[in-house]
């Protein structure tokens, strides 16, 4: 028995208020087990996204195509997190962690060995519903197993060692595919599941302050229909003569969105606790992370087609590229859960949101054709310290909002911060640069003044890999010309890209100033929440 699992969750709450700290034995091994099993989920989300050049040649790929192969694991993912978060603490977080953890090896074979770009899109979804079962589990295990300064700490170095993971993702791809198949970027995290199953099996606690509560399997499957169609309707949004579909994607959201709702009110045991939700540090923190997370995912997701596709770096020189991110965002979040604690989540969520926008306008402004590389570092840079900063107060928060024993519901929603954010960032992303790349490559085509047949200019509007391939029919002059024309067109549709994570940033800053409770009123409301929670006093009104 540790000594979390002896705390009950609303003590262990009350001491974490008073500044004590409880902790598991053997904490350093099972921390480092649960960062394991998380590490597998972030390695999974970005290693396709150094492939997606070779992808597009094999498959011979639309921008949109790619686009769904890019996040086709975080909308797996982000689909099922808050379902299979309460499925875990019901019937048991460990038994779900290492069944997520099996589930990852057939669908990782079945993407390395992918015949078509559909059967890779679907293994990527595959993929992303086992990493569904393992991810969320190993946040509620960190909220059950710890708290008060040391869950703090915990979660820091769980969100910044799952953050630098990610972005550690294409330096470890761009190696692979310098001497194999582009399938061999999906096997990547294999050997990473098999450690990390075994130091589950062994190491990580069962049953620790789960409920008996039954589980809301209607509100699970609209959560799944919700997000799905979101994210696909985004996706599709700027494909051509696809409006019908589109629209009715967006109206199965809606439609899914108003039903969850409705079942939320009237569930006897809610998936999603809306009350719970309704507190101001659970759903800020939970919008500031979305943008945050989808940040860092999205600059990965342009970022590495542009340095290959535009700057001509090979995969390797492309994953080493992002290397700043990864470091800056291990040294800077053990300093941003000492600014939580000093400050206040409101103030260091600020904080990193200002580098995050410093680095998207370094993107907009400096990265263009035949750049040094230190402005791509720079940008890289600006975003890892924003995303380690913000990563902590924005999971610290959610957790500290709701009782242990509905600790799924925040480790599924910070789940949600990373995945969901990931998957809308990238759609978002992904739907602009489809969009101005094939309005640049089509006003190109038509400023050329030479007769196109229709095939040959759809290639070339279609996506920069497409317009490459049609290129090499060319005599080399050609060539040139063709290649020339697509790099201009990609940058002029990052340049929309961009601008989009911009605006997202400052909403968001805009959110957490006037909506965020400062340093001491936050601690007034955890310390109500608590003593709501624990069935002391009612929580004070307009909270």
């Amino acid at each position: 028995m540790t000594e979390a699992v002896a705390t009950t969750g609303d003590a262990g709450a009350a001491s974490a208020l008073a500044g004590a700290s409880t902790a598991p034995k053997r904490a350093g091994l099972v921390l480092g087990s649960l960062i394991a099993v998380a590490a597998v989920a972030n390695l999974g989300l970005a290693v396709a996204n150094v492939a997606l050049p070779a992808i597009g040649k094999e498959f011979d790929a639309s921008q949109t195509e790619l686009n769904l192969v890019a996040v086709g694991y975080s909308l797996g993912l982000a689909a099922s997190v808050l379902y299979f978060g309460a499925v875990g603490d019901r019937y048991g977080r460990k038994a779900l962690l290492i069944l997520g953890m099996v589930l990852t090896v057939p669908a990782d074979l079945l993407a390395a060995w992918a015949p078509n770009i559909d059967v890779l899109f679907g293994a990527r979804v595959f993929g992303g519903l086992g990493a569904g079962m393992a991810y969320p589990t190993t946040l509620a295990l960190i909220t059950a197993l710890w708290s008060g300064p040391a869950r703090t700490r915990s979660i820091a170095l769980w969100a910044a060692t799952g953050g630098a993971i990610a972005a550690l993702g294409p330096l470890s791809s761009g190696i692979l595919l310098e001497h194999f198949w582009w399938g061999s970027v999906f096997l990547l995290t294999l050997p990473l599941a098999v450690i990390a199953l075994a130091m589950a099996v062994k190491l990580v606690p069962s049953h620790v302050n789960e409920t008996t509560d039954s589980v809301d399997h209607v509100g699970g499957v609209l959560s799944i229909a919700l997000v799905g169609a979101l994210i696909l309707a985004i996706n599709f949004a700027a494909v051509p003569n696809e409006t019908a579909f589109v629209v009715g994607l967006f109206a199965v959201a809606g439609a899914a969105l108003i039903a969850f709702y409705v079942r939320q009110r009237r569930a006897a045991n809610p998936l999603y606790d809306l009350h719970t939700a309704a507190r101001p540090t659970f759903w800020v923190a939970a919008c500031a992370g979305i943008i945050v997370f989808g940040s860092l995912m999205g600059a990965m997701f342009i970022g590495q087609q542009f340095l290959q596709n535009v700057l001509d770096y090979s995969t390797v020189d492309a994953g080493l590229a992002i290397l700043p991110a990864a470091a800056c965002m291990v040294v800077v979040a053990p300093r941003s859960a000492k600014l939580v604690e000093a400050r206040g989540a409101r103030f260091t969520l600020l904080l990193g949101y200002v580098f995050v926008l410093l680095g998207f306008l370094t993107m907009l402004l400096l990265w263009k054709e035949n750049i040094s590389y230190w402005k791509v570092a720079l940008g890289y840079a600006f975003v890892g310290i924003g995303v380690g900063l913000a990563g902590t107060p924005a999971s610290h928060s959610l957790t500290g909002s709701v009782p242990v024993k509905r600790v799924g519901m925040a480790s599924g929603t910070a789940d949600l911060q990373r995945d969901l954010g990931g998957a809308i960032m990238q759609s978002i992303f992904g739907a602009l640069l489809t969009a101005g790349y094939a309005a640049a490559a089509g006003a190109a085509v038509a400023a050329s003044g030479k007769q196109i047949n229709g095939n040959v200019e759809a290639e070339l509007t279609k996506s920069f890999s497409s317009a490459a391939d049609t290129a090499q029919r060319y005599p080399a002059s050609v060539q040139d010309q063709i290649t020339a024309a697509a790099k201009t067109s990609f940058l002029q549709g990052d340049q929309w890209a961009y601008t989009a994570g911009i605006v997202a940033v400052l909403l968001g800053a805009v959110l957490v100033y006037f909506m965020f409770p400062k340093r001491d009123d936050e601690r007034r409301l955890l310390a109500s929440y608590e003593a709501e929670d624990a069935g002391e006093a009612p929580a004070p009104s307009g909270s």
